[in-house]
Protein backbone atom coordinates (compact mmCIF):
# COMPACT_ATOMS: atom_id res chain seq x y z
CA UNK A 1 0.00 0.00 0.00
CA UNK A 2 1.11 3.59 -0.53
CA UNK A 3 2.14 5.58 2.31
CA UNK A 4 1.59 9.47 2.35
CA UNK A 5 3.18 10.94 5.18
CA UNK A 6 1.86 14.92 6.08
CA UNK A 7 4.36 16.90 8.32
CA UNK A 8 2.91 19.40 10.68
CA UNK A 9 -0.99 19.96 11.88
CA UNK A 10 -1.46 23.68 10.75
CA UNK A 11 -3.54 25.28 8.16
CA UNK A 12 -1.89 23.45 5.18
CA UNK A 13 -1.44 19.88 7.54
CA UNK A 14 -5.32 19.95 8.00
CA UNK A 15 -6.40 21.14 4.54
CA UNK A 16 -3.51 18.14 3.21
CA UNK A 17 -4.82 14.58 5.39
CA UNK A 18 -8.52 15.90 4.57
CA UNK A 19 -7.82 16.26 0.95
CA UNK A 20 -5.93 13.03 1.08
CA UNK A 21 -8.61 11.00 2.84
CA UNK A 22 -11.22 12.36 -0.21
CA UNK A 23 -8.96 11.78 -2.75
CA UNK A 24 -7.07 8.63 -2.08
CA UNK A 25 -9.85 6.21 -0.06
CA UNK A 26 -8.82 3.11 0.36
CA UNK A 27 -6.17 3.12 -2.08
CA UNK A 28 -3.32 4.76 -0.02
CA UNK A 29 -2.56 4.94 3.55
CA UNK A 30 -2.28 8.45 5.11
CA UNK A 31 0.27 9.26 8.09
CA UNK A 32 -0.13 12.02 10.20
CA UNK A 33 2.89 13.26 11.95
CA UNK A 34 2.54 16.59 14.96
CA UNK A 35 4.42 17.20 17.83
CA UNK A 36 0.78 18.50 19.19
CA UNK A 37 -2.44 16.30 19.44
CA UNK A 38 -4.14 19.25 18.34
CA UNK A 39 -4.90 21.74 15.53
CA UNK A 40 -4.40 25.27 16.57
CA UNK A 41 -5.94 28.44 14.89
CA UNK A 42 -3.03 30.38 15.02
CA UNK A 43 -4.65 33.64 13.63
CA UNK A 44 -6.77 33.67 16.73
CA UNK A 45 -4.30 32.18 19.35
CA UNK A 46 -3.97 36.39 20.17
CA UNK A 47 -7.09 36.09 21.86
CA UNK A 48 -5.82 33.70 24.58
CA UNK A 49 -3.45 36.83 25.95
CA UNK A 50 -6.49 38.30 27.14
CA UNK A 51 -8.85 35.38 27.87
CA UNK A 52 -7.30 32.15 28.17
CA UNK A 53 -9.98 30.24 28.35
CA UNK A 54 -10.29 30.68 24.57
CA UNK A 55 -7.56 27.85 24.16
CA UNK A 56 -10.75 25.15 24.25
CA UNK A 57 -11.62 27.26 21.00
CA UNK A 58 -8.36 27.58 19.34
CA UNK A 59 -7.23 23.95 19.40
CA UNK A 60 -9.00 21.28 17.83
CA UNK A 61 -7.75 17.96 18.79
CA UNK A 62 -6.82 15.86 15.97
CA UNK A 63 -9.48 12.87 16.06
CA UNK A 64 -11.63 15.16 15.29
CA UNK A 65 -10.18 16.68 11.87
CA UNK A 66 -8.50 13.16 10.78
CA UNK A 67 -10.71 9.63 9.60
CA UNK A 68 -10.09 6.75 11.98
CA UNK A 69 -8.01 4.97 9.00
CA UNK A 70 -5.84 7.81 8.72
CA UNK A 71 -2.67 7.08 11.48
CA UNK A 72 -1.52 9.84 13.58
CA UNK A 73 2.39 9.88 15.34
CA UNK A 74 3.20 12.51 17.91
CA UNK A 75 6.68 13.41 17.51
CA UNK A 76 9.20 16.17 16.37
CA UNK A 77 10.53 16.39 12.60
CA UNK A 78 14.08 17.58 12.76
CA UNK A 79 14.94 15.75 9.49
CA UNK A 80 13.98 14.25 6.47
CA UNK A 81 15.89 11.61 4.44
CA UNK A 82 15.17 12.01 1.16
CA UNK A 83 17.47 9.26 -0.37
CA UNK A 84 16.11 6.39 1.91
CA UNK A 85 12.20 8.07 1.69
CA UNK A 86 12.10 8.68 5.95
CA UNK A 87 10.95 11.22 8.21
CA UNK A 88 13.17 11.10 11.37
CA UNK A 89 11.88 12.59 14.97
CA UNK A 90 13.64 13.72 17.95
CA UNK A 91 13.36 10.66 19.82
CA UNK A 92 14.99 8.98 17.02
CA UNK A 93 11.78 7.11 15.77
CA UNK A 94 11.10 7.24 12.04
CA UNK A 95 8.31 7.24 10.02
CA UNK A 96 8.80 5.87 6.17
CA UNK A 97 6.88 7.13 3.13
CA UNK A 98 6.31 6.69 -0.61
CA UNK A 99 5.67 10.26 -0.55
CA UNK A 100 5.64 13.38 2.02
CA UNK A 101 3.83 16.70 2.27
CA UNK A 102 6.24 19.37 4.40
CA UNK A 103 3.84 21.56 6.21
CA UNK A 104 5.66 22.28 9.21
CA UNK A 105 5.12 26.02 9.43
CA UNK A 106 7.94 28.61 10.17
CA UNK A 107 9.60 29.81 13.56
CA UNK A 108 10.82 33.36 15.19
CA UNK A 109 13.59 34.66 12.78
CA UNK A 110 15.30 36.64 15.77
CA UNK A 111 17.83 38.34 13.22
CA UNK A 112 21.08 38.06 15.25
CA UNK A 113 19.94 41.05 17.25
CA UNK A 114 22.16 40.56 20.42
CA UNK A 115 19.83 39.24 23.75
CA UNK A 116 16.47 39.30 21.81
CA UNK A 117 16.07 35.65 21.85
CA UNK A 118 17.16 35.40 25.50
CA UNK A 119 14.77 38.37 27.08
CA UNK A 120 11.71 38.40 24.49
CA UNK A 121 8.51 35.64 23.74
CA UNK A 122 6.86 35.25 21.21
CA UNK A 123 3.46 34.37 19.90
CA UNK A 124 3.41 30.91 17.71
CA UNK A 125 2.21 28.75 20.44
CA UNK A 126 -0.46 28.33 22.44
CA UNK A 127 1.81 27.75 25.46
CA UNK A 128 3.32 31.59 24.09
CA UNK A 129 0.12 33.45 24.53
CA UNK A 130 -0.65 31.63 27.80
CA UNK A 131 2.71 32.85 29.27
CA UNK A 132 2.47 36.52 27.46
CA UNK A 133 -0.69 36.23 29.74
CA UNK A 134 0.81 35.34 32.84
CA UNK A 135 3.93 37.02 32.72
CA UNK A 136 1.65 40.91 32.17
CA UNK A 137 -0.75 39.87 35.28
CA UNK A 138 2.70 39.22 37.09
CA UNK A 139 4.09 42.64 36.19
CA UNK A 140 1.03 44.05 36.72
CA UNK A 141 0.90 43.62 40.11
CA UNK A 142 4.77 44.80 40.81
CA UNK A 143 3.40 48.39 38.92
CA UNK A 144 0.92 51.66 40.00
CA UNK A 145 -0.71 54.15 38.37
CA UNK A 146 2.38 56.79 39.02
CA UNK A 147 4.83 54.17 37.71
CA UNK A 148 3.14 51.36 35.17
CA UNK A 149 4.41 48.03 33.86
CA UNK A 150 5.74 48.30 30.38
CA UNK A 151 4.68 46.08 27.33
CA UNK A 152 6.77 46.52 24.42
CA UNK A 153 5.70 44.66 21.37
CA UNK A 154 8.38 44.64 18.59
CA UNK A 155 7.16 44.38 15.00
CA UNK A 156 3.77 45.97 13.71
CA UNK A 157 3.38 43.44 11.02
CA UNK A 158 -0.12 41.15 11.39
CA UNK A 159 1.33 39.41 14.56
CA UNK A 160 2.21 42.68 16.11
CA UNK A 161 -0.87 44.12 15.84
CA UNK A 162 -2.92 41.77 16.90
CA UNK A 163 -1.10 41.45 20.39
CA UNK A 164 -0.94 45.13 21.22
CA UNK A 165 -4.65 45.15 20.83
CA UNK A 166 -5.33 42.21 22.08
CA UNK A 167 -2.38 43.39 25.36
CA UNK A 168 -4.76 46.69 25.59
CA UNK A 169 -8.30 44.96 25.86
CA UNK A 170 -6.43 42.98 28.48
CA UNK A 171 -5.54 45.64 30.00
CA UNK A 172 -8.65 47.30 29.61
CA UNK A 173 -10.66 45.27 30.85
CA UNK A 174 -9.12 44.46 33.99
CA UNK A 175 -8.17 48.13 34.92
CA UNK A 176 -4.48 47.44 35.02
CA UNK A 177 -1.36 49.70 35.45
CA UNK A 178 -0.16 48.33 32.05
CA UNK A 179 1.54 50.82 29.26
CA UNK A 180 1.71 49.29 25.56
CA UNK A 181 4.22 49.83 23.01
CA UNK A 182 4.15 48.88 19.46
CA UNK A 183 7.41 49.32 17.79
CA UNK A 184 8.40 49.07 14.07
CA UNK A 185 11.44 49.36 12.60
CA UNK A 186 9.91 50.47 9.25
CA UNK A 187 8.51 53.90 8.97
CA UNK A 188 4.85 52.56 8.73
CA UNK A 189 2.81 50.29 10.63
CA UNK A 190 1.83 46.67 8.59
CA UNK A 191 4.75 47.74 5.87
CA UNK A 192 3.19 47.84 1.96
CA UNK A 193 -0.09 47.75 2.63
CA UNK A 194 -2.40 50.16 1.73
CA UNK A 195 -2.01 53.87 3.37
CA UNK A 196 -5.85 53.58 3.53
CA UNK A 197 -5.83 50.20 5.12
CA UNK A 198 -2.76 51.46 7.75
CA UNK A 199 -4.16 54.67 8.86
CA UNK A 200 -7.44 53.01 9.76
CA UNK A 201 -5.42 50.26 11.87
CA UNK A 202 -3.51 52.64 13.39
CA UNK A 203 -6.10 54.81 14.61
CA UNK A 204 -7.93 51.96 16.72
CA UNK A 205 -4.44 51.12 18.11
CA UNK A 206 -4.71 55.00 19.31
CA UNK A 207 -8.15 54.29 20.50
CA UNK A 208 -7.18 51.27 22.45
CA UNK A 209 -4.48 53.77 24.38
CA UNK A 210 -1.47 51.84 22.25
CA UNK A 211 1.74 53.63 21.99
CA UNK A 212 2.93 53.22 18.19
CA UNK A 213 6.60 53.66 17.48
CA UNK A 214 8.00 54.01 14.07
CA UNK A 215 11.21 53.83 12.81
CA UNK A 216 12.91 52.11 15.56
CA UNK A 217 15.40 49.51 14.56
CA UNK A 218 16.43 46.98 17.94
CA UNK A 219 19.52 46.67 17.97
CA UNK A 220 20.77 45.25 21.51
CA UNK A 221 18.06 43.83 23.77
CA UNK A 222 18.68 43.36 28.18
CA UNK A 223 17.16 42.22 30.99
CA UNK A 224 14.93 45.50 31.18
CA UNK A 225 15.82 47.80 28.15
CA UNK A 226 15.75 47.73 24.42
CA UNK A 227 18.44 49.43 22.56
CA UNK A 228 17.74 51.13 19.28
CA UNK A 229 20.39 51.95 16.20
CA UNK A 230 19.54 54.98 16.93
CA UNK A 231 21.22 55.36 20.29
CA UNK A 232 17.32 55.88 21.76
CA UNK A 233 16.26 52.96 24.60
CA UNK A 234 12.83 51.94 25.93
CA UNK A 235 12.55 50.58 29.74
CA UNK A 236 10.36 46.72 29.41
CA UNK A 237 8.25 44.67 31.56
CA UNK A 238 7.32 42.44 29.07
CA UNK A 239 8.95 42.44 26.00
CA UNK A 240 7.20 40.14 22.90
CA UNK A 241 8.67 40.10 19.83
CA UNK A 242 6.38 39.36 16.47
CA UNK A 243 9.29 40.97 14.21
CA UNK A 244 9.55 37.72 11.41
CA UNK A 245 9.57 34.59 10.72
CA UNK A 246 12.15 32.19 9.10
CA UNK A 247 11.69 27.95 8.42
CA UNK A 248 11.95 25.57 10.48
CA UNK A 249 15.58 24.05 11.82
CA UNK A 250 14.17 20.09 10.09
CA UNK A 251 14.68 21.36 6.87
CA UNK A 252 17.97 22.72 7.45
CA UNK A 253 19.81 19.32 6.50
CA UNK A 254 17.46 18.14 3.95
CA UNK A 255 18.71 17.53 0.20
CA UNK A 256 15.94 19.63 -1.61
CA UNK A 257 15.97 23.02 -3.37
CA UNK A 258 15.33 25.98 -0.46
CA UNK A 259 16.32 29.07 1.14
CA UNK A 260 15.87 30.21 5.02
CA UNK A 261 15.19 26.58 5.14
CA UNK A 262 11.76 26.94 3.11
CA UNK A 263 11.43 24.35 0.41
CA UNK A 264 10.93 26.07 -3.34
CA UNK A 265 7.83 24.36 -4.78
CA UNK A 266 6.74 24.66 -8.35
CA UNK A 267 3.01 25.49 -9.05
CA UNK A 268 1.84 22.09 -8.62
CA UNK A 269 3.43 22.31 -5.03
CA UNK A 270 6.09 19.31 -5.80
CA UNK A 271 9.72 20.51 -4.96
CA UNK A 272 12.82 19.32 -6.42
CA UNK A 273 12.56 15.72 -5.42
CA UNK A 274 10.18 13.88 -7.01
CA UNK A 275 8.54 12.44 -4.04
CA UNK A 276 8.38 15.02 -1.53
CA UNK A 277 6.13 18.45 -1.54
CA UNK A 278 5.41 21.72 0.30
CA UNK A 279 3.04 23.72 0.95
CA UNK A 280 2.27 26.50 3.71
CA UNK A 281 5.27 28.34 5.55
CA UNK A 282 7.69 25.68 5.00
CA UNK A 283 7.28 26.56 1.22
CA UNK A 284 8.67 29.07 -1.19
CA UNK A 285 5.67 28.71 -4.00
CA UNK A 286 6.55 29.42 -7.74
CA UNK A 287 3.05 30.26 -9.19
CA UNK A 288 3.40 29.30 -12.88
CA UNK A 289 0.18 29.65 -14.01
CA UNK A 290 1.23 29.10 -17.43
CA UNK A 291 3.90 26.29 -16.82
CA UNK A 292 0.17 23.51 -16.83
CA UNK A 293 -3.38 22.89 -16.73
CA UNK A 294 -5.15 24.63 -13.76
CA UNK A 295 -7.89 23.33 -12.18
CA UNK A 296 -11.26 23.76 -12.38
CA UNK A 297 -11.32 26.29 -9.79
CA UNK A 298 -8.40 28.11 -9.75
CA UNK A 299 -9.72 28.61 -13.90
CA UNK A 300 -12.60 30.29 -12.59
CA UNK A 301 -10.44 32.60 -9.89
CA UNK A 302 -7.91 33.56 -12.72
CA UNK A 303 -11.29 34.38 -15.29
CA UNK A 304 -12.90 36.65 -12.20
CA UNK A 305 -9.58 37.65 -10.53
CA UNK A 306 -6.76 37.51 -13.26
CA UNK A 307 -4.03 39.31 -10.90
CA UNK A 308 -2.51 36.47 -8.75
CA UNK A 309 0.82 37.33 -7.45
CA UNK A 310 3.47 36.24 -7.95
CA UNK A 311 4.35 34.32 -4.72
CA UNK A 312 1.47 33.42 -2.48
CA UNK A 313 1.87 35.44 1.64
CA UNK A 314 2.39 33.57 4.47
CA UNK A 315 -1.28 33.32 5.00
CA UNK A 316 -3.76 31.17 7.12
CA UNK A 317 -6.11 31.15 3.80
CA UNK A 318 -3.31 30.51 1.36
CA UNK A 319 -1.93 27.26 3.52
CA UNK A 320 -5.52 26.37 3.24
CA UNK A 321 -5.84 26.44 -0.04
CA UNK A 322 -2.55 24.76 -1.19
CA UNK A 323 -3.37 21.84 1.54
CA UNK A 324 -6.83 21.18 -0.63
CA UNK A 325 -4.76 21.43 -3.64
CA UNK A 326 -2.00 19.22 -2.62
CA UNK A 327 -4.21 16.19 -1.84
CA UNK A 328 -5.37 16.18 -5.21
CA UNK A 329 -1.56 16.26 -6.94
CA UNK A 330 -0.33 13.49 -4.41
CA UNK A 331 -3.52 11.25 -5.47
CA UNK A 332 -2.75 12.45 -9.60
CA UNK A 333 1.09 11.30 -9.33
CA UNK A 334 -0.07 8.46 -7.52
CA UNK A 335 -2.52 7.18 -10.33
CA UNK A 336 0.57 8.19 -12.83
CA UNK A 337 -2.29 11.45 -14.07
CA UNK A 338 -0.80 15.33 -15.06
CA UNK A 339 -0.71 17.34 -12.12
CA UNK A 340 -2.61 20.35 -11.92
CA UNK A 341 -1.39 23.96 -11.33
CA UNK A 342 -2.49 26.10 -8.55
CA UNK A 343 -2.28 30.04 -8.03
CA UNK A 344 -3.41 31.92 -5.49
CA UNK A 345 -6.13 35.04 -5.07
CA UNK A 346 -5.68 37.55 -2.64
CA UNK A 347 -9.24 37.61 -0.81
CA UNK A 348 -8.84 40.46 1.17
CA UNK A 349 -6.81 40.97 4.23
CA UNK A 350 -8.20 41.09 7.80
CA UNK A 351 -6.96 42.52 11.20
CA UNK A 352 -8.35 42.57 14.67
CA UNK A 353 -7.84 45.33 17.18
CA UNK A 354 -8.96 44.09 20.26
CA UNK A 355 -12.96 43.88 19.71
CA UNK A 356 -12.64 45.95 16.55
CA UNK A 357 -11.92 44.97 13.27
CA UNK A 358 -10.04 46.37 9.79
CA UNK A 359 -11.14 44.71 6.64
CA UNK A 360 -9.32 45.77 3.19
CA UNK A 361 -9.70 44.71 -0.21
CA UNK A 362 -11.90 42.11 0.41
CA UNK A 363 -13.21 39.65 -2.70
CA UNK A 364 -16.81 40.78 -3.34
CA UNK A 365 -17.31 43.61 -0.86
CA UNK A 366 -17.78 47.15 -2.89
CA UNK A 367 -15.92 48.84 0.31
CA UNK A 368 -11.82 49.39 0.11
CA UNK A 369 -11.66 49.69 3.38
CA UNK A 370 -13.91 49.15 6.06
CA UNK A 371 -14.23 48.67 9.90
CA UNK A 372 -16.61 48.34 12.41
CA UNK A 373 -19.35 45.62 12.57
CA UNK A 374 -19.33 44.38 9.73
CA UNK A 375 -15.14 43.66 9.48
CA UNK A 376 -15.58 41.65 12.60
CA UNK A 377 -18.67 39.75 10.83
CA UNK A 378 -16.38 38.90 7.99
CA UNK A 379 -13.26 38.10 10.18
CA UNK A 380 -15.66 36.00 12.46
CA UNK A 381 -16.86 34.31 9.57
CA UNK A 382 -13.38 33.21 7.97
CA UNK A 383 -12.51 31.36 11.22
CA UNK A 384 -16.18 29.86 11.45
CA UNK A 385 -15.79 28.28 8.14
CA UNK A 386 -12.67 26.74 8.73
CA UNK A 387 -13.66 25.22 12.09
CA UNK A 388 -16.85 24.03 10.44
CA UNK A 389 -14.73 22.45 7.50
CA UNK A 390 -12.24 20.43 9.85
CA UNK A 391 -14.54 20.15 12.74
CA UNK A 392 -18.04 20.51 13.24
CA UNK A 393 -20.91 23.28 12.42
CA UNK A 394 -21.06 23.08 16.20
CA UNK A 395 -17.25 23.65 17.83
CA UNK A 396 -17.57 26.43 15.09
CA UNK A 397 -20.43 28.10 16.47
CA UNK A 398 -19.35 27.93 19.75
CA UNK A 399 -16.26 29.72 19.12
CA UNK A 400 -18.21 32.03 17.26
CA UNK A 401 -18.35 34.95 20.51
CA UNK A 402 -14.33 34.64 21.58
CA UNK A 403 -12.91 35.10 17.73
Amino acid sequence: MTKVAVLGSGYAGCAAVQSLEDELGDDADVVWVSEDPYHLVLHEVHRCIRKPSVRDHVTVPIDEIADDDTAFVRGRVVDIDVADDVVVLDDERTVDYDYCVVCLGSQTAFYGIDGLEEHALTLKSLDDALRIHEQIKDAALSASRTDPANVVVGGAGLTGIQTAGEIAELRDRTDEPVDVHLVEREDEIFPGHDPEFQGAIEKRLERHDVDVVTGKAMSEVRADTVEFDDGDTIAYDVLVWTGGVTGQDALEDVDVDKDQNRAYADSTLKTSDDRVFAIGDSALVAQDTEGGPLSEHDLWEQVVHPDADASPPPTAEAAMEEGTHVGQNVARTIEGRDLVHWSYIDKGTLVSVGDDAVAHDVLGVPLETFGGRPARFVKKSISFRWLRKISSLRRAARAWDDM
